[in-house]
């Protein structure tokens, strides 16, 4: 093991003088030579994100723009805007595709206007669809999806889907007045998912919970960064799984996109357990064990959590996926492959495929070969 600084001046079209100002940081993975980086397999990443140019939303009406949420300032690689040298990113840190989120339109969930987010969320599905144009095999593009309204909702999937997009993406915490609970609302949407054959995403920190509190600077703010959001992603799979849903959509699939791992396997356990207790005494819409749902219908992404991956020998082979989380400032970039042998130290070669490749493959049905993994 070894802590790798990261020089900023690696990302590609980033100037000396920029990369003064990129944050200092490092990562932790194992110490690689160059010979054995060249060859190792290239990896999939399933959960990355693009940075949305700010004249984007000036194509909006001005009324609709009053409505957008304010969002600090991120420093971001030039990559991040660039689809040309995204893709010199990928190829420098043995990366053959990416599954990309928003920046900005993540915080666009919390919007309560509905016009103003369904209007965002088609405004950016376009835009992200043309940034990928530069390589649609290894910038896959997956749209924004509003649910205030059902067949709306429908519409957006299927011309999305129609796009060669992959996925659909919800919130994480929805408006109080639209709970998961709320089945007759979801059922029709999550139909529509599984008969195109597209999983629902939900990504930390979309909808109403923490982009409703603000962002705080104090101790109140690391709870956020790790009880609320571990606890908001917990929620949101218990819903999922004890409303039903996986049981009245049977190819239904979900993705908790940057929830880490670790703590599912314990509440599983939970789950499991106060299911069998409970079972014949409550009101409860499932009849089978919790896991065996999760087994045959969830997947989790894992980008550094060295607990949740000491797992992975007995638990989660066909369900958790690695992703780097560029560019945000906790990205693996661009030791990404010392980062996951860190991780994966240990684990057989077909478990570390899984990992960096087949789980992703088989969710998203990329248009990937092994050629693309091993060249």
């Amino acid at each position: 093991m070894s802590v790798l600084p990261v020089d900023a001046t690696k990302f590609a079209g980033m100037s000396e003088e920029q990369a003064k100002t990129f944050p200092r940081r490092s990562v932790i993975g194992e110490h690689l030579s160059e010979d054995k980086l060249a060859e190792m397999p290239k990896m999939i990443s399933t959960d990355s994100h693009v940075m949305e140019p700010d004249e984007l939303w000036m194509e909006l009406p001005t009324r609709l723009r009053e409505n957008l949420p304010k969002v600090p300032f991120r420093n971001s690689p030039p990559g991040a805007l660039k689809a040309d040298l995204r893709l010199e990113d990928q190829k420098n840190d043995g990366i053959a595709a990416e599954i990309l989120f928003p920046n900005y339109g993540m915080a666009l969930y919390s919007v309560d206007d509905i016009e103003t987010q369904e209007a965002s969320f088609k405004l950016y599905n376009d835009w992200l669809h043309g940034w990928c144009s530069e390589d649609h095999k290894r910038l896959i593009g997956s749209p924004l999806i509003s649910v205030y309204d059902p067949k709306r909702a429908i519409k957006e999937i299927h011309r999305s889907v129609d796009k060669g997009m992959r996925g659909a993406l919800i919130w994480q915490v929805p408006d109080p007045q639209l709970p998961f609970s709320n089945t007759e609302h979801y059922d029709p949407i999550f139909a529509a998912c599984a008969e195109a054959g597209q999983p629902v995403i939900c990504h930390i920190l979309t909808g109403h919970g923490y982009m409703k509190t603000g962002h705080k600077r104090n101790v109140e703010g690391i709870k956020d960064s790790s009880n609320t959001k571990t606890n908001d992603s917990a929620n949101t799979l218990f819903d999922f799984i004890f409303y039903g849903y996986f049981d009245r959509h049977p190819e239904l699939k979900l993705l908790l996109a940057e929830s880490e791992i670790g703590w599912i396997p314990f509440l599983l356990q939970q789950w499991d357990y106060y299911f069998e207790r409970h079972r014949n005494s409550y009101s409860i819409p499932i009849n089978r064990k919790p896991s065996e749902i999760f087994e045959e219908h969830v997947y989790g992404t894992f980008l550094e959590d060295y607990v949740g991956t000491r797992f992975l020998s007995w638990w989660g082979k066909n369900n958790c996926m690695w992703s780097n989380d560029y560019p945000h400032f906790n990205m693996t970039f661009p030791h990404s492959r010392q980062v996951v042998e860190h991780h994966l130290k240990g684990l057989s070669v077909d478990e570390h495929r899984r990992y960096t490749w087949d789980n992703a493959m088989d969710l998203f049905k990329l248009d990937l070969t092994d050629d693309d993994r091993l060249h």
